[in-house]
C-alpha cells in the first residue's frame, strides 16, 4: 500500500468519481476528454484509472487532503 507523507500526516485518499455532463450530452468524446486529464494534473491530482463511456466518465483519482472532492469537481 503506497502512502504519501506530508509534514505531520500520512495519507492515502482515493475517490471514485463519476463525471456526467448536464443532460448527459455526448460531448465527452469530442473536445472534453483530453481537457479533463490536463485540468486534473495541474492541481496535482493523479488519475489512477479512468473509463470513458458515451455519456459519462468513471475515474479513480488520488486527491491531496488539502482539497475536497467538491472543490475539485467545481474546478
Amino acid at each position: 500500500m503506497d502512502k504519501n507523507i506530508l509534514s505531520h500526516t500520512t495519507w492515502d485518499c482515493k475517490y471514485h468519481i463519476v463525471f456526467a455532463p448536464k443532460y448527459r450530452r455526448q460531448i465527452i468524446y469530442g473536445r472534453i476528454k483530453e481537457d479533463i486529464g490536463d485540468l486534473m494534473s495541474r492541481k496535482g491530482i493523479e488519475i489512477i484509472e479512468a473509463e470513458l463511456c458515451p455519456d459519462h466518465i468513471h475515474m479513480l483519482v488520488k486527491i491531496l487532503p488539502k482539497f475536497s472532492v467538491s472543490e475539485i469537481m467545481g474546478y
